[in-house]
């Protein structure tokens, strides 16, 4: 960009035109790649729940991983999603924030049953669980259509997060009359959700090495261009 110097005109010499300096680069404070702390967050929390899932803690002890799902991985996930907002990257601030209210919605799903904040009788229990799963997983379904024009590991890792919640939903649909879930079916989840956390470190691993300078790791092509 340049500037022309006005003075130079009144003494009756031909104007000159100098150069301006350039404008320096836009670096904010929360510049950067959100998702080294989304996907860090989002991996703690789905390592939790999967273990828990597969048998770590007794079969009904849902709220074993919420220290670790409401304080770390929600929490992580809604910073991320605000830190991608302030760098204008809408569709991952988008992932972040719909993951982010993901897990605090399972947070407070478990505590609220738990300690009878939603005044929910217990034969209303399990259909409550159920309403839960079906709303989420329809969300689910719609993130994993709306970004198969990401790399085809993003995808992978939707798709798995939707499998996994339609097999808490059979398992729901297939409780005794107490109410238990399908063991079965509970840990087939639980292993679900541990590969989607494996899949996760990978994205993670790809972020690091992004960051540091090193050389990015294949992600698989799009389902769709």
């Amino acid at each position: 960009m340049t500037t022309v110097d006005a003075t130079a005109g009144e003494s009756g010499r031909p104007a000159t035109v100098s150069e301006a300096p350039a404008a320096a680069p836009v670096v904010g404070p929360m510049a950067g790649d959100p998702a080294m702390l989304g996907l860090s967050s989002f991996i703690v929390g789905s390592i939790a729940l999967g273990l828990g899932l597969v048998g770590v803690v007794p079969v009904g002890v849902l709220g074993a991983p919420l220290a670790i799902i409401l304080s770390a991985t929600a929490l992580g996930l809604l910073l991320a999603a605000v830190w991608a907002a302030a760098v204008g990257q809408s569709a991952v601030a988008a992932v972040f924030g719909i993951f982010g209210t993901f897990w605090l919605s399972y947070g407070m799903l478990v505590l609220g049953l738990d300690h009878n904040w939603f005044a929910i009788t217990a034969t209303a229990v399990l259909a409550t669980v159920k309403l839960f799963l079906v709303a989420w997983l329809v969300v689910m379904l719609m993130l994993t259509l709306a970004t198969l024009r990401l790399p085809a590991a993003f995808t992978a890792v939707f798709a798995l997060v939707s499998v996994a919640l339609l097999l808490l939903l059979l398992a729901f649909a297939e409780a005794s009359p107490l109410g238990v879930p399908s063991t079965g079916l509970l840990k087939t989840a639980g292993y679900v959700v541990l590969v989607f956390a494996a899949l996760g470190v990978y994205l993670f691993y790809d972020a690091a090495q992004a960051g540091t300078g090193g050389k990015r790791v294949p992600l698989g092509n799009p389902v769709m261009k």
